[in-house]
């Protein structure tokens, strides 16, 4: 199973929409609206990294008001 955070930046006033959406999505665990640089912080998980990556392309990346996604693979060291 692989992990990630998903840092999204959003049209101004789009930031709780776009939280609310992408909760709904498969795979994503939480969705949280946050103040700074970032609007969205959603945790997601798949079983591979193509896995999560396809996630992010075809699902979060095509909700309504996002502008820009960071993905952030979560590591265990």
């Amino acid at each position: 199973m692989v992990q990630a955070y998903i840092l999204i930046q959003t049209e101004v006033g789009k930031a709780s929409t776009v939280a609310e959406t992408i909760a709904k999505i498969p795979g994503v665990l939480q969705a949280e609206d946050v103040t700074g640089p970032y609007d969205v912080i959603v945790r997601a998980q798949a079983d591979t990294v193509d896995e999560l990556g396809r996630m992010v392309v075809a699902r979060v990346q095509q909700v309504d008001g996002i502008t820009r996604t960071l993905t952030c693979p979560v590591v265990h060291l």
